[in-house]
């Protein structure tokens, strides 16, 4: 049985503006859930999507926290 895809949107959150923007997506393939799924595809979003430890701190990934505009 093959494990269903699921893409998860990557946004970076604009603290001040309480806002976050799409960037991008990462691909959640395992089966099962698991207690460090969400945890394991933000530390991929962040190696993917930031250029600096600072900027890896604005990476979310999912719909929950600021508003997109």
């Amino acid at each position: 049985m093959e494990a269903p895809v699921e893409n998860v949107t990557v946004y970076r959150v604009d603290y001040v503006r309480k806002s976050k923007i799409p960037i991008g997506q990462v691909v959640e393939r395992r089966a099962k859930e698991r207690g460090g799924n969400l945890f394991g595809l933000l530390r991929m979003a962040r190696k993917t999507f930031a250029s600096s430890p600072e900027e890896a701190f604005h990476i979310a990934v999912g719909n929950s926290g600021a508003r997109v505009p």
